[in-house]
């Protein structure tokens, strides 16, 4: 057995571990959304309706 799980929990460390990587997917993820291409999907940025059901979505060309 290691000497260094004797002194650590490896539970803990585990733990610790999966939260500190969620919350850095959570940041991530919030910092994208937020971005101006994808904001309006979810109508955080829009101060009005941007899209209604049956209307087809314009497509911006490649590389713009």
């Amino acid at each position: 057995m290691h000497k260094i799980w004797m002194v650590s929990n490896p539970l803990r460390l585990g733990i610790l571990g999966a939260v500190g990587v969620m919350a850095i997917a959570l940041v991530i993820h919030f910092v994208v959304l937020s971005s101006p291409r994808y904001c309006d999907h979810l109508g955080w940025c829009a101060g009005s309706v941007t899209y209604t059901t049956g209307q087809p979505v314009q497509r911006t060309p490649a590389g713009r």
